[in-house]
């Protein structure tokens, strides 16, 4: 037996436990830990993936930003196959009352930010959802300058008969991936999209 091998895992293991005492003993946890900190070290814990154009020296950006683009066309043909024959004239138009129906009324400056559109583009489908009945605006009781926005009943009527081809529609873009993949995926997503936004703020 290779006791070195053991010996360098205890300590590895009181190096964890240190770092984070109140951390569950969890294999999984640990393995995550164990990853990040060999990367942080300069040791490769994955085998480097190939993509097109690699070789004729294609960036690694250039292959994740292309990769966003299609993926967000595929995404944007899902949800167009899920809203046929509804009310609804664009996906735009589920995901603003779908953000509603999440997180509440809010103001139209927000809901617009929340789902990262351009001022212009944004009041356009506000609009669009107001004058089909599916959100009304009402004065903000805070400031009289401002008006919120809420789903109405013919909204969430339309909403939830629609679900079950939405939920169908974001499930084919993910199909391929098992629960550890999304998993891994949700985190890097979430790390490139909070640092944009707090770019966006002139945080960073």
């Amino acid at each position: 037996m290779k006791y070195d091998l053991i010996t360098d895992l205890i300590s590895l293991v009181k190096l964890y436990e240190k770092e984070y005492p109140d951390q569950d003993q969890d294999v999984v946890l640990f393995g995550q830990w164990l990853s990040e900190y060999l990367r942080k070290n300069g040791h490769s814990v994955l085998i480097e993936p190939e993509w097109e154009g690699k070789s004729k020296g294609r960036s690694p950006d250039s292959a994740i930003n292309t990769s966003l683009v299609h993926l967000y066309r595929y995404a944007k043909l899902q949800a167009k196959s899920a809203i046929a024959d509804t009310d609804f004239s664009t996906p735009d138009d589920f995901i603003y009352l779908i953000t509603l129906m999440s997180f509440g009324s809010m103001s139209k400056t927000a809901l617009i930010k929340m789902n990262v559109h351009e001022k212009s583009a944004g009041i356009q489908i506000v609009n669009r959802l107001i004058n089909t009945g599916l959100v009304e605006q009402t004065e903000d009781s805070a400031d009289k300058r401002s008006k919120r926005i809420h789903i109405t009943s013919k909204g969430m009527e339309l909403l939830n008969g629609s679900m079950q081809n939405i939920r169908a529609a974001t499930r084919n873009v993910t199909e391929p991936l098992s629960y550890q993949e999304k998993m891994d995926l949700i985190r890097l997503l979430n790390k490139l999209e909070n640092f944009h936004e707090m770019k966006a703020k002139g945080l960073v």
